[in-house]
């Protein structure tokens, strides 16, 4: 089983926190949906042998296209690859684009899953992070969505200055009170270059604080858990059968294409990536070629890939495949390596798989990377 990504490059304002590629000029929407479609079909041969069991249109912001635009890409994939009878077919929305109209079109479409950025229920939390909706299109939106789809995600973010540990409780009891089965939440990161970045370095903007962030990822731990939400991935919370088979596969290092600019694919030995530029990304596909770099990834490479997603899931990482896949050599390695960690129980071995404490979560980035061998 393998999945399709789609970035669709357009946003209506930029975030301030984010450092994907997007543009927020809708001018050249309509070519750049026909090299979407025309990438599909130039790249179908990659997975002649392979059923694609997820599509997954991110960005940027997908519910930005129109319900036509949709449909020729989700149809393009219908036509020139073998898709599973029921693939799990996921939107990422904003709620400011999703009126009850605009839900019960999508209901009627192939798209069966939304993945809708809430990021937080408090005013004053978007207007910091400059998102385009507002606290009542918010619960608008997911009062009508809920009505319309059973497999909905919402996305929260902690640790935002200012944002006290009980209005992160309100926030996850806001999201309870939905019954949304999948919600992903990450911690405000600042990321180079971004207008975050510069609003901290100027002082409008406090810093993030490392230590309430902990904080705030223990409380949502605990709150979804008691909901009976499976803590399946470092950000990624779901009940039974609503995990996020995409997101699942590429942790489970599944192969996927990744289609538009900027969009990264992978397909068991190597790693490629498109242009991050609108222009250039069409203007190579209209010429008929591909605007791709690939680098085929080492034993190391690959060893170092999968302790890193591993460590973030529930399924741990398995010392059988480490010695199967890889050799002995580098199971030795990384069971010397884990052993401190081990000693301080934020990793612990459980059925030959080593796994992450529930202590050791939000440091399991750092922890994976010390686990690396490196390439010499």
């Amino acid at each position: 089983m393998s999945g399709i990504y789609i970035h669709i490059p357009f946003c209506k304002q930029a975030c301030h926190y984010c450092d994907f590629h997007f543009s927020t000029s809708l001018k050249k929407k309509d070519e750049l949906i026909q090299a979407l479609a025309k990438e599909l079909e130039m790249r179908k041969d990659e997975f002649q042998n392979v059923t694609v069991d997820t599509i997954y249109l991110g960005g940027g912001t997908p519910s930005l296209l129109s319900i036509e635009e949709l449909q020729l890409l989700i149809s393009t994939i219908y036509t020139y690859y073998k898709v599973s009878e029921v693939p799990e077919i996921t939107l990422e929305a904003n709620p400011d684009d999703l009126s009850e109209e605009q839900i019960i079109t999508l209901s009627k479409s192939p798209v069966n899953r939304l993945s809708i950025g809430i990021q937080s229920f408090f005013e004053d939390d978007l207007k910091l992070m400059n998102r385009a909706h507002n606290v009542n299109e918010a619960k608008e939106c997911l009062s009508v969505a809920t009505r319309y789809f059973d497999n909905i995600s919402i996305d929260l973010i902690y640790g935002i200055p200012g944002a006290t540990n009980d209005q992160w409780r309100e926030n996850i009891e806001m999201a309870l009170s939905y019954n949304i089965p999948h919600i992903s939440s990450y911690a405000l990161t600042v990321e180079p270059k971004t207008a975050l970045e510069h609003f901290i370095k100027k002082g409008v903007i406090e810093n993030v604080d490392d230590d309430i962030a902990q904080q705030q990822f223990h409380i949502l731990i605990d709150a979804l858990e008691a909901h009976d939400f499976v803590h399946y991935e470092l950000s990624n919370f779901g009940k039974e059968e609503y995990f996020s088979r995409n997101n699942s596969a590429y942790w489970q290092g599944k192969p996927y294409l990744g289609i538009g600019p900027s969009a990264h694919s992978f397909n068991g030995n190597d790693r490629s990536w498109n242009v991050s530029n609108n222009s250039k990304y069409s203007n190579a596909i209209s010429s008929g070629r591909l605007p791709i770099e690939t680098e085929t990834l080492t034993v190391t490479d690959k060893y170092n890939e999968y302790v890193m997603t591993g460590l973030r899931t529930v399924w741990g990482v398995s010392l059988e495949k480490i010695e199967k896949d890889y050799g002995k050599t580098f199971k030795d390695y990384l069971l010397l390596q884990a052993q401190p960690f081990i000693n301080q129980h934020l990793l612990y071995i459980d059925d030959e798989k080593l796994l992450v404490a529930k202590k050791g979560k939000f440091l399991s980035d750092g922890i994976a990377s010390d686990l690396f061998k490196i390439n010499v």
